[in-house]
């Protein structure tokens, strides 16, 4: 699955990017002590395992970014609404990893993903109240793809004559929803969050998203309202930054939230696996230092959620990785 969220700002802040590929030279990632870790346990030393689990962020520290439905204001109504949410509804981050999986590993396509889905979860009945023609977007991942043919399903049965356009970045199709050329998103509420916020107050506006998704689309609605947007109700289920590690050394230390790797694996012998920004991003390295209390013994330069970093915990060079929520390739601890 092609990564799609990044450790980019200072802020630490989440942006929709393209796939990550690897850092630095050929060759150049290896295991370095990290600048601020102060290891004072153990720790736990990586265990080699191609099964990868990943673990809850119980305090989080990362943004709510949920997915959530944004549509053009002028364009949208209430049977509009009432069907993407129903495919948001529908959805937690489980079902999404399924979704991914279908069309990354089964090489499925989206429509086909999606269209199965909708069958399994009843998601074309009760719905009504629609007419006229509604353009969906979708980013250029398959996830996008796959959440947009979702929404088109839950529309048609709606009533409306729905049909999908494809997209690339959010800086292309944001003001594309404003102009009412797309009718409706799927989005992620921290990142469009941020991406308004600074649209509306600058490249250094103070970020108002957080882990709390309700904080989150209370600070987002008035910011779509500037943009002439409106936004659905948030899903259970998210594409975020999160942390992994490998089935053994999860049942070896019984280890399913990040707060058990804290009390279980702080210190020495574990390796965490990011990005080379990791360690200096309040999202990743120092966040899991302050709002955890984990420190590592080294840092394994990898990528963000990409090859290297699940590369590092399957080959045993890592205790612990930055990836994605909901990555295909993943299962929850």
């Amino acid at each position: 699955m092609s990564s799609r969220l990044s450790l980019l700002t200072a802020a630490g802040l989440l942006v929709v990017a393209g796939t990550l590929t690897a850092c630095g030279d050929a060759g150049s990632s290896g295991t370095t002590a990290p600048p601020t870790a102060t290891a004072a346990g153990a720790g736990c030393a990586p265990e080699k395992s191609d099964v990868l689990v990943v673990l809850a962020d119980d305090k989080k520290l990362q943004n709510s970014d949920n997915i959530v439905a944004v549509a053009n204001k002028s364009k949208s109504t209430p049977a509009l609404l009432a069907a993407v949410d129903k495919v948001g509804a529908a959805l937690d981050t489980t079902k999404l990893v399924a979704l991914n999986k279908a069309v990354d590993v089964d090489r499925k396509t989206p429509a086909v993903a999606a269209k199965e889905f909708a069958e399994a979860n009843s998601l074309t009945t009760g719905l009504s109240g629609g007419s006229g023609d509604v353009v969906v977007g979708a980013a250029n991942f398959p996830e996008s793809e796959t959440l947009a043919e979702l929404y088109k399903l839950a529309l048609n049965a709606a009533g409306f004559k729905a049909t999908v356009k494809k997209s690339t970045n959010r800086e292309v199709y944001e003001p594309a929803i404003e102009r009412g050329e797309i009718t409706v998103f799927p989005e992620y509420a921290a990142t469009l969050t941020e991406f308004l916020n600074q649209k509306a107050n600058g490249k250094d506006a103070k970020p108002v998203a957080s882990g709390d998704i309700n904080a989150t689309i209370e600070a987002l609605k008035p910011l779509a309202d500037k943009y002439q947007l409106v936004v659905g109700t948030p899903s259970a289920a998210t594409d975020q930054n999160a942390f992994a590690t490998t089935k053994p050394l999860a049942d070896k230390y019984g280890l399913k939230t990040l707060s058990d790797f804290a009390a279980k694996c702080n210190g020495g012998a574990s390796v965490l696996a990011g990005p080379p920004e990791c360690p200096q991003r309040p999202f990743c390295q120092p966040g899991l230092l302050e709002t955890y209390g984990i420190s590592f013994g080294n840092f394994f330069q990898a990528d963000a959620g990409g090859p290297l970093a699940k590369g590092a915990l399957k080959n045993g060079n890592a205790s612990l990785a930055l990836v994605f929520s909901s990555d295909s390739s993943l299962t929850p601890a």
